[in-house]
């Protein structure tokens, strides 16, 4: 199972402890996390389901492509990092 990871500032607004899920694609992992958390949705994801613009997510290092989807695969073993995209305005 995967185990995903949130920025340390959210945890100023919301409990967003590490968690291991299970899902092979990003939206399960991170379906698998709301489901516990759902005040973190608000936070990660818009209306529409897709990625929020000031979200930026990482598998492994490497930052998702599908934004709006969310069917990055996701291993067994995998990382997920969940990040506030700061500008330096």
């Amino acid at each position: 199972m995967a185990t995903v990871y949130f920025t340390r500032a959210l945890e100023r607004f919301l409990a967003a402890p590490s968690a291991t899920v299970p899902g092979a694609t990003l939206g399960e992992a991170l379906g698998a996390v709301f489901a516990e958390r759902p005040a973190l949705r608000g936070y990660v994801l818009d209306d529409q389901g897709a990625l929020r613009r000031h979200v930026a997510v990482f598998v492994n290092g490497s930052l998702v492509r599908d934004r709006e989807r969310l069917s990055d695969p996701v291993g067994r073993d995998d990382e997920i990092h969940v990040f506030q995209a700061l500008s330096g305005g």
